[in-house]
């Protein structure tokens, strides 16, 4: 029996169909939908967003002059070394040191020594850029006699204007210590490396937003077929982009929001993904109506309305697990929480309203060369979706135990992550300057030397601290100082500054700190702290260890609530919320052994998994959406099981394109020369691909067909009757299509 005959013995099942649908017509005719697309509304609505690209355009382009890159904007609030940066503003203006290393194995000959006194002399005249070239220190040999290496510290101001200059200072500083044929000269220390983090960052937006342009010009041919129907969504999703910007800019200007470059890189990803996802549903759920009503209004109207639920409830998830970073105390990844969910909000209202306007205004020519016709049938009814749903339906319960097994032996892979942090040298995928200054000087000088601990205690007290901070363990003895140009103390406090023997960036000089901090603690009435770049990094490192433990359960939460308001049961939310944890484990072993394996990065970045699961449940649950609501439209009317195999084939095609476009998107993270962006751009495009083809396709479908109606539970559609006897329907109509 094939399934236009078994549809045929259920007249009655047909009538109430029809029913249903003149009822969804009427409804959409007279609702919301028909306001963003009716005859006069889709004129409206274009205007209407032509004048605010009109008003935000300008504001757009200043996001990047609004970004805040300094180290208070990453570390947490309320960490020591936070609180150490406050106070030591009061002592000296917010800098940090350009560490010049001249090396020759040889040995520095007279020549080279005269010739680095002559460059200290011109850099203490430097002014530009925020360098502070009177206060200039060295050089410094590494020994007395026959040196064979030199360090000269050049003070660099981080006032707010401070990461756009630095490498034009650092710029400023190599055209004065130019090797020209002396020893080999390298610019490191936290100024060397920080101008070549902001190199790295710089046109990050242009950069991302041109690779990310391409991946989905790319997929949207091979999705649609058609030159002119891709330039819609391409332009509804380019207006939401420059409207979110703008938006995004007079928070941070104006309320206090805080944007930095990793915030900003990653909203142009979320909103050229996120809005070609829903724009690729809607073209779908639409020309399946164009197909069935010879008025473009009307099958847009239709299309909002049965699509629109869904599209809103994947958007809401998105948002919603976006501001749960709120939550988080790293000030950068709080940050990111309002800034993503602005620009998916944004987007998804431009998908909603600007997107089908234009679509309406078009009409059915955009389409070409494949132009659905009113009465044409649906291809995606005997396409590849539909016979895997038919083939699913055989053994549904040994497909999904197979499948969750082997997502499951993936996941094993993640004994091989190691998300303990990315030093200096392992954060960049080449090598700049930096890094090479920095070997070299460890091979002469303290590892630590450069990226000194900062310690702030009260007056009367300081001779005792700085006697405990030079007994401990980890701490170059005489290394205790007063830098140039802090004053001597402010307020009954001092600060000064001690050398580690470790390099700054390594677990051992973090264990250096923690051992500082316990025994300057224990000095009576000291009130001392200890602060640095290394004891940043421990404190972010402890940081986001609070924010995975605190923010990763409260987006399982909030993404089953929503599931369970959308689908209006229980069971179904607990499976899909299951299957998505469980890509999301497969995602990082299969990443992390092609980290070790195949790329060779030493390490992840502390909150990577927090990131990547972040992206993956709020994204990746999208595709469960499409689905599920699409089931259980067509459970309402055939059944549960019939249902399954229905949506499957109405929605593959397109959440396949949808996945095609999020991963693509994401992967253009790997552009940027950072290992920590590579990583995750790796694996959230690794997690979106196996969301789409594996757990939404197979583990879902399988599950959904094994449990049958009472995956609805409590709905009343898991007391429904006859669903079952259409798996056997199915079965037929795969054998007479030979199997």
């Amino acid at each position: 029996m094939t399934e236009t005959q078994g549809n045929s013995e259920h007249p009655e099942n047909q009538e109430n169909q029809e029913n249903q649908e003149k009822r969804q017509s009427r409804s959409a005719r007279r609702g919301i939908a028909h306001l963003v697309c009716g005859r006069r509304a889709k004129w409206v609505v274009l205007v209407l967003w032509l004048a605010v690209l009109f008003l935000t355009a300008p504001f757009a382009q200043k996001l990047t002059d609004a970004q805040d890159n300094d180290a208070a904007s990453w570390l947490p609030g309320s960490a020591e070394s936070t609180q150490v940066l406050e106070i030591s503003e009061n002592f000296r203006p917010e800098q940090i040191p350009a560490v010049v290393v001249y090396a020759r194995d040889s040995g520095l000959t007279a020549q080279d020594r005269a010739a680095i006194a002559e460059d200290v002399a011109e850099l203490k005249q430097l002014t530009d850029h925020g360098i502070r070239g009177a206060e200039t220190r060295g050089p410094v040999f590494d020994r007395e006699a026959d040196p064979r290496a030199a360090q000269v510290q050049v003070p660099i101001t981080m006032d707010e204007k401070g990461w756009e200059r630095i490498a034009p200072a650092v710029d400023s500083i190599r055209d004065v210590v130019d090797e020209g044929g002396g020893p080999a000269v390298h610019i490191t220390g936290p100024g060397g490396t920080s101008a070549d983090f902001a190199e790295a960052f710089e046109g990050i937006d242009s950069t991302l937003l041109l690779s990310a342009m391409t991946v989905v010009i790319v997929m949207l041919l091979l999705t649609y077929r058609s030159p002119t129907l891709l330039l819609v969504p391409l332009i509804a999703v380019i207006v939401a982009l420059f409207t979110a910007q703008a938006f995004i800019y007079l928070l941070a200007e104006h309320g206090g929001l805080t944007v930095n470059g990793q915030s900003a890189g990653i909203l142009t990803v979320l909103v050229f993904g996120a809005g070609t996802d829903y724009a690729l549903l809607l073209v779908a759920r639409y020309r399946e109506e164009l197909r069935r009503h010879e008025d473009r209004h009307e099958a847009m109207a239709l299309a909002l309305h049965r699509a629109g639920p869904a599209v809103i409830a994947s958007g809401a998830t998105v948002v919603l697990s976006m501001l749960v970073l709120l939550a988080a105390e790293m000030n950068s990844t709080r940050g990111l929480g309002p800034v993503a969910a602005i620009g998916v909000a944004v987007g998804l209202l431009a998908m909603l309203t600007l997107f089908p306007a234009l679509l309406v205004i078009c009409g059915r020519w955009i389409f070409w060369p494949v132009i659905p016709h009113l009465g044409t049938e649906n291809p995606d009814k005997r396409g590849v979706w539909a016979r895997m749903g038919r083939r699913i339906a055989h053994r549904p319960r040994m497909v999904w135990a197979v499948t969750a097994t082997a997502l499951a032996v993936c996941s094993l892979g993640m004994i091989q992550m190691r998300a303990e942090g990315l030093s200096n040298a392992d954060a960049f995928t080449d090598k700049p300057d930096s890094i090479t200054g920095q070997e070299v000087s460890e091979q002469y000088f303290p590892a630590g030397s450069g990226d000194p601990l900062v310690i702030v205690s009260n007056q009367a007290q300081a001779v005792q601290v700085g006697r405990t901070v030079a007994e401990t363990r980890g701490v170059v003895p005489d290394s205790l100082g007063l830098p140039p140009g802090t004053k001597p103390s402010y307020d009954g406090k001092v600060l000064f500054e001690a050398t580690m023997t470790a390099p700054a960036d390594s677990e051992a000089a973090k264990q250096t700190v923690e051992r500082v901090r316990d025994a300057v603690h224990a000095v009576p009435d000291a009130d001392a702290q200890v602060g640095g770049g290394t004891a940043a990094l421990l404190d972010m490192d402890k940081a986001t260890t609070h924010d995975n433990i605190v923010i990763i359960p409260l987006v399982l939460v909030v993404v089953l609530l929503i599931l369970c308001a959308l689908l209006r049961a229980l069971i179904a939310p607990l499976l899909l919320v299951g299957t998505v944890i469980l890509s999301f484990a497969a995602a990082l072993g299969i990443s992390a052994l092609a980290f070790r394996h195949l790329f060779d990065y030493a390490g992840e970045s502390t909150d990577f998994p927090l990131f990547v699961f972040v992206f993956l449940v709020a994204l990746g649950i999208d595709y469960n959406i499409f689905l599920t609501t699409r089931i259980r439209e067509e459970a309402t009317h055939q059944g549960t099981r019939p249902g399954v195999v229905t949506g499957l084939a109405a929605t593959g095609a397109v959440i396949t394109s949808a996945g095609l476009v999020l991963a693509g998107t994401f992967a253009a993270l790997g552009t940027l020369p950072m290992v920590a962006f590579a990583e995750i751009g790796f694996a959230v495009a690794l997690g979106v691909l196996l969301d789409t083809f594996i757990v939404r396709s197979v583990l879902v479908t399988a599950l959904f067909l094994d449990a049958g109606p009472k995956v609805w539970w409590p709905h009343r559609l898991a007391r429904e009757d006859g669903g079952a006897a259409a798996v056997p329907e199915a079965e037929e109509g795969v054998a007479e299509r030979g199997g």
